[in-house]
């Protein structure tokens, strides 16, 4: 899953980006408003961690930029935005939250915290309640990034699992290889020309073929309902 992380703090960006890529997010950094504006209007991020206090700016202005967005363009107005600030006062909480934000926690704070924070977020966002992901004889859970079938771990890449997880939460709905791609990878991430095929080829021999299908000259997808045994 692909996130953008708005922080001016070389150390707690840094910091926080190798946290969140250990998780299994594409974590990318932007240090300032007009940056982060910039990338949010060019790349599809499935989440934004917002710092308030930026050199050129207040980060509410990339929240109210975001949420004020037409749909069907990006920004998303519906990305989930997460602000992570220093500023614990109770009427900057509320008003975090009341101008759009989904969620707003204080630094300094447990990245495991954040991390699970971000995938409640999803879950939200996604209309589930349950923390894994079901779908026939697999069960797939974010929180560990473990794929099991019938029982048995399956073991998977980190980015064949993310490749999965974007399937399985998108389902049925058909993704392109560049939105795949876009889920997966960061700015500085070295990048083939048939990473997503190679992926999928991989999950359809460890996991079978029925499990990730292909819409010729489209992309592919994961059936709603998975194969009658």
């Amino acid at each position: 899953m692909r996130v953008l992380v708005v922080e001016d703090d070389e150390g707690i960006a840094q910091g926080l980006v190798l946290a969140l890529r250990q998780e299994g997010w594409a974590a990318d950094v932007t240090p300032t408003v007009s940056a982060a504006l910039a990338a949010l209007r060019v790349e599809p991020f499935q989440m934004v961690l917002l710092d308030l206090g930026l050199a050129d700016g207040d980060g509410m202005s990339v929240l109210q930029a975001v949420r004020n967005a037409p749909a069907g363009g990006l920004p998303d107005p519906e990305t989930p935005l997460v602000i992570m600030t220093a500023r614990d006062q109770i009427p900057s909480r509320i008003s975090g939250l009341d101008m759009g934000a989904d969620d707003y926690i204080v630094k300094p704070f447990d990245p495991g915290e954040l991390a699970a924070r971000m995938r409640a977020l999803r879950r939200r966002m996604a209309g589930r309640s349950r923390p894994t992901l079901v779908w026939g004889e697999l069960e797939i859970d974010p929180a560990t990034r473990t794929v099991r079938r019938d029982g048995v771990e399956v073991e998977l890449s980190s980015r064949e699992f993310g490749a999965l997880l974007v399937l399985m939460e998108a389902r049925p709905r058909v993704l392109s290889r560049s939105q795949i791609e876009a889920s997966l990878y960061t700015w500085d991430a070295a990048l083939g020309s048939n990473a997503v095929e190679v992926h999928v080829h991989h999950l359809r021999r460890k996991l079978g073929e029925g499990v990730i299908r292909t819409m010729r000259g489209v992309g592919y997808f994961v059936p709603t309902e998975s194969p009658k045994p």
